[in-house]
């Protein structure tokens, strides 16, 4: 069978929301949680779009709230696969909010979701291959490898088995913390 290709406009996604009073926290903000949950959305919608399977969430690369989310505005979350591996995706998602009276954009903030494209019995299947056509796809791309690369290393470095605190007992001396081991 041949290898599928598509492109990442394939895989876009957008999902526009008003934020209303339930949404928001004891300060009068939108609840961050609630943002995630419609990020996750967006991951979902986009990876299941690509793939023609349903995805699950594997993991969130960091999320920094760059703006806060008011009441009343328009919320709108752009989403799209940037990466795809064996039966894995990684799904760019931009966040904005648009005041409905004044017409103002702000960029809340983007994210990286991790997706595996699942069959009818939980089991990952293969998603279809990318073709990438400009410098910002070979850019998110790469990216994605190199982000990828960095948390395996990361994880066999601080891993249980391989930890050594005599390497990081200078590092430590710069931070706000008393080792009493």
């Amino acid at each position: 069978m041949d290898q599928i290709f598509k492109k990442p406009e394939e895989s876009k996604i957008t999902l526009t929301e008003l934020m209303l009073p339930s949404h928001s926290n004891f300060s009068g903000k939108i609840h961050g949680g609630f943002i995630l949950s419609l990020m996750d959305k967006a991951a979902f919608a986009s990876a299941s779009k690509f793939s023609g399977n349903y995805c699950v969430t594997a993991s969130v690369n960091r999320v920094d709230f760059l703006n806060s989310i008011e009441v009343g505005e328009l919320l709108t979350l752009h989403a799209q696969v940037n990466y795809v591996g064996n039966s894995s995706m990684v799904v760019g998602i931009r966040v904005e909010s648009q005041n409905i009276r004044t017409g103002e954009v702000k960029h809340c903030n983007s994210s990286y979701f991790s997706m595996v494209a699942k069959d009818e019995n939980g089991k990952g299947v293969k998603v279809p291959g990318l073709i990438i056509s400009d410098n910002n796809g070979v850019r998110r791309f790469l990216r994605s490898i190199k982000h990828i690369k960095m948390r395996n290393e990361r994880k066999i470095e601080f891993s249980s088995d391989n930890f050594e605190i005599e390497k990081y007992r200078d590092v430590l001396k710069d931070y706000n913390v008393k080792i009493e081991i």
